[in-house]
Formats: structure tokens, C-alpha cells, sequence
């Protein structure tokens, strides 16, 4: 493989041989180019430089991919189950085959680091197979009736779908989630991140002969080709990862055809250290519940800390000190890297706006705040990971998604202040709660308004364990039974069985 086979840590100059040769624009089998499509230049979040120059879907090619995935729908839909397992495991065999290549591409497009890419590449693997070997599971039940009649249920596909995913994690999404809806029996258009499109388009290359024209496509665009997908007619479901607000606009957007929707959004996620917590364990997960290898570009980040006041001092003096450690922006595409780049300058200038207004609102700053004094990152979207002391929950930086490298630290002494400050947003995505005490913990979880909490842990996720949010931070499920379920209907067929 290309970067096996290079014996050096700065992968930078490999990135030419792992780019993808088409356009951005594929259904029905095969690659367009529209007289007049608009063209995107994605650039190296590392170091400002273009990558390359891909095409932007319209309201017309919308329409042809959308067109083209309803045509193939039905045929897919009766490929027997076990066919259509089979051809997931093949699309993740070729996935391992390539990750490394993979990985190389999406650390250039996104800015990760490349050893983190690598594990996202195999994670898009396993969520293949995983949804491969339960296509028996889409089966009906039986209902007694007591009237002599036979009654049951079946589970059919919905049609099309439309998945949209962000920036943080491009390939992962792109290859994990259309592992439900294929695995269901629908055809599926997905919509790459535009910051991030690259690893996307170079996997319709890769699965292109793995899956009749039609069923899977892909449409590089903004938020134009995302509305337009939500509003189609011939849509039958979308499914966005991504912010709240784009969630309600997606929302908005499917309203008039009230098609189904499954969306993972936004958190602003509380880790709570209880004065019995192992201190140490307790220290580590607070630095890796902050994602700080991505940037805090993750929508689980617990980048709300609330520690007790018995632990106060010594707990943020520890994870100052253990964050600037372990996290160092580099680029990207050096496998020593454990840091990378913001994805874009947008982010990059939102996340110093709001180490700004902390500063203003006057929380301390105990750790970064700024660009890296590296000469070889001056051209990159790099922030030093960033922690903020004597946070207020009515400070911006305490209630306002980041989605960058600023973690913020709260003192806490009654539990029902507490609970009051961690459960006062309207996010409600992933919690973490550190104590030796059982009982506290699952009492301390029941009252975390949160549809995934760790006890004594921070980030796993669990295969097959439901993923997704209360509140504003989503509708649905993923990761499990539940996502595939969320692709399909349910049809009740009643027999009179009279003599």
C-alpha cells in the first residue's frame, strides 16, 4: 500500500497519489459532468493549500441522482437479505484494503491526524459487517386476534434516502452510513461534507462495481444540495449528522413531504467528577473526553467539566498539564501528529471568537487560546488546545456548541446545583460521570438528561449500544438494531381465514 510503503513519518508528499480521479458528481452508475456546474476548490486544513477542485451539485443533478436512485430502489429491495450482506462484507474488505490510503486523504481534506484516520477507516469496516449480519433481521411479527383471522407484520424499505454528514469524521460517515439503508434494502444519495468532500467521492470509486447503478450515489454540494435533497418529493428519508441549527433546517426542509428523518446534532456535554473519583483515570478521561486529537471537533466532546470543589485546584492543574502533554498541533499528515488542524478557517476564527468572549465574560484562561508559534503551522487552522477555569454556566463558552479545542472547567459542591448547570441547555448527547461509588453512579446517570452516558469511561462507543440524543441534540438512533429499524416501515397485513 502507498504509505506502507513509504518508510518516512511527513506522508505530505503521497497526497497526489491517493487523490480521487473523478468529479464529485455520481449516480446511476456512473460519473457527470454538467456543462455549467460550479466548481469547489477543498483545501489542506494543515497548510491553506488547495487539494483539489470538485464539482458542486445544482437543483438538476439533484433531481438525476434522485431520479436514478428511485429507478434502482425496488430491484435492490428484492436482492435476497443474504445477498445484500454479502456485498456490504466485499464493500468492507475493500475498505481495509485501501484505509491506509484512505486515511492519508481524509488527514489531508480534514486536517485529523492521520494514525487517527486510519482507526476511522476501520471503523467504517466494522460498521459495514455489522449491519451485514443483520439483515435477518428485518422480520414481521405475529398478533393473536382472537377472531380466527392471521395477523401480521413485515418490514419494507422506504425507498430513498439521503444521508448527510460533517467534516469531523468524512470517511467514517461516508462509508458507515449507508451501511443501514443498503443493508434495509434502499437505495441511498449521500452528501459529503463540503470542506471534507475528497475521501466520499474516492469511495463511490472504490464500491462502484459492488452495487447495481442507481443504488448508491453521491452529490458534492453546500447547503443548496442539502435542502434540496431534504425537500425532493422522491426522498422518502434523510438522515443529517450535524449541528442543531442544521437540523432544524433540515427539518423545515422535509416538513412539506413529511418524510422520515433521523438526525444526530449538537452537544454540549457535561463530565462530572464526583470528590471519590480515581483521580487519575478521572484526569486522563477528562483529556480524552475533550477529543483534543480532533481538535473538539466531535459532537460527544465532553467539553464541560464539572469538578468538585475538594478536587478543584489540583484536578485543573492536572489536566493543563496532561493535555499540553499529550496534544501538540502538527500536521496533519505526519503519523506523529496527535493533534491536527481545525477543518477549515471558518472554524478556525469561530473557535478564537469564543476564546475571546471568554476571555471578556472572565473566565481564566489556564492553557492556550491561540495560534501555535510553530513556523510550520503558520498557514494551517491550528488553535493550542485551550482550558478555561472558574467557568459560569451563564457564560457563552459554557452554553454555546464550540466544536473546537476549548474545554471548559466548572466548580461544583451541591449536587442540585449541579444538575441544575449540567442539565440546563437544550443539548442532551453524551454525558460522563467519574465515582468509586455505584450507587452514585447509577443515580447520578438516571438524573443526566443525556441519551449516552459513560460511568468511569469517556468516548467508547459501544457496537450495537443505541447512539443518539435527547432534546435538541437529535431524533433516532444509530450504531444498533435501531438505525437499521429506522430505515424501513412497517406494513400490517390482516388474513380472514373464514371456512
Amino acid at each position: 500500500m502507498t504509505i506502507e510503503a513509504k518508510d518516512t513519518n511527513d506522508l505530505s508528499a503521497l497526497i497526489a497519489d491517493v487523490l480521487p480521479k473523478s468529479s464529485g458528481l455520481y449516480w446511476g452508475g456512473e460519473w457527470h459532468s454538467p456543462d455549467g456546474a460550479q466548481k469547489l476548490t477543498t483545501v489542506n486544513p494543515s497548510t491553506g493549500e488547495a487539494l483539489a477542485e470538485v464539482l458542486v451539485a445544482g437543483a438538476a443533478e439533484v433531481d438525476a441522482a434522485v431520479a436514478a436512485a428511485k429507478a434502482a430502489a425496488a430491484a435492490w429491495a428484492a436482492v435476497p437479505p443474504l445477498e445484500r450482506g454479502r456485498r456490504l462484507r466485499l464493500a468492507a474488505a475493500r475498505i481495509r484494503e485501501n484505509a491506509l490510503d484512505l486515511a492519508l486523504l481524509d488527514s489531508a481534506n480534514c486536517g485529523n491526524p492521520v494514525s487517527a484516520m486510519i482507526a476511522d477507516a476501520e471503523i467504517a469496516a466494522f460498521q459495514l459487517e455489522y449491519f451485514a449480519g443483520l439483515v435477518l433481521e428485518l422480520k414481521g411479527e405475529t398478533i393473536p386476534t382472537g377472531n380466527g383471522s392471521l395477523n401480521y407484520t413485515k418490514r419494507e424499505p422506504l425507498g430513498v434516502v439521503a444521508r448527510i454528514f460533517p467534516f469531523n469524521h468524512p470517511f467514517m460517515f461516508a462509508a458507515g452510513k449507508i451501511a443501514a439503508p443498503l443493508a434495509a434494502g434502499n437505495a441511498v444519495v449521500v452528501k459529503p461534507p463540503e470542506q471534507a468532500p475528497l475521501s466520499t467521492i474516492r469511495l463511490m470509486e472504490l464500491l462502484s462495481d459492488l452495487f447495481p447503478p442507481g443504488v448508491l450515489n453521491c452529490l458534492v454540494g453546500g447547503r443548496e444540495t442539502g435542502a434540496a435533497l431534504a425537500s425532493h418529493p422522491d426522498v422518502a428519508a434523510i438522515a443529517l449528522i450535524g449541528s442543531v441549527p442544521a437540523g432544524k433546517a433540515v427539518l423545515h426542509a422535509a416538513a412539506d413531504s413529511l418524510k422520515h428523518t433521523l438526525l444526530e446534532l449538537g452537544g454540549k456535554n457535561a463530565m462530572i467528577i464526583y470528590p471519590d473519583a480515581d483521580f487519575e483515570k478521572a484526569v486522563n478521561g477528562a483529556v480524552r473526553g475533550m477529543n483534543f486529537t480532533w481538535c473538539g471537533q466531535s459532537c460527544g466532546s465532553t467539553s464541560r467539566l464539572f469538578v468538585h470543589e475538594s478536587l478543584y485546584d489540583r484536578f485543573v492543574a492536572a489536566v493543563a498539564a496532561r493535555t499540553q502533554a499529550v496534544h501538540r498541533p502538527g500536521i496533519a499528515t505526519d503519523r506523529r501528529t496527535t493533534m491536527g488542524a481545525l477543518a477549515s478557517q471558518i472554524q478556525y476564527d469561530k473557535t478564537l471568537r469564543y476564546v475571546q468572549a471568554g476571555l471578556e465574560e472572565g473566565a481564566t484562561l489556564v492553557c492556550g487560546g491561540k495560534h501555535p508559534i510553530d513556523p510550520i503551522l503558520v498557514k494551517g487552522f491550528f488553535v493550542e488546545p485551550t482550558i478555561f477555569a472558574d467557568v459560569k454556566p451563564s457564560m457563552t463558552i459554557a452554553r454555546e456548541e464550540i466544536f473546537g479545542p476549548v474545554l471548559s472547567i466548572f466548580r461544583w459542591g451541591d449536587e442540585g446545583d449541579l444538575f441544575a448547570a449540567v442539565n440546563g441547555l437544550e443539548f442532551g448527547l453524551t454525558g460522563s460521570i467519574w465515582t468509586r461509588d455505584l450507587t452514585r453512579a447509577h443515580r447520578a446517570a438516571a438524573r443526566l438528561e443525556a441519551g449516552y452516558i459513560w460511568i468511569n469511561d469517556c468516548s467508547a462507543h459501544i457496537p450495537g449500544a443505541p447512539f443518539g440524543g435527547y432534546k435538541q441534540s437529535g431524533i433516532g438512533r444509530e450504531e444498533s438494531k435501531e438505525e437499521l429499524f429506522e430505515f424501513t416501515r412497517i406494513k400490517n397485513i390482516n388474513v380472514a381465514l373464514s371456512e
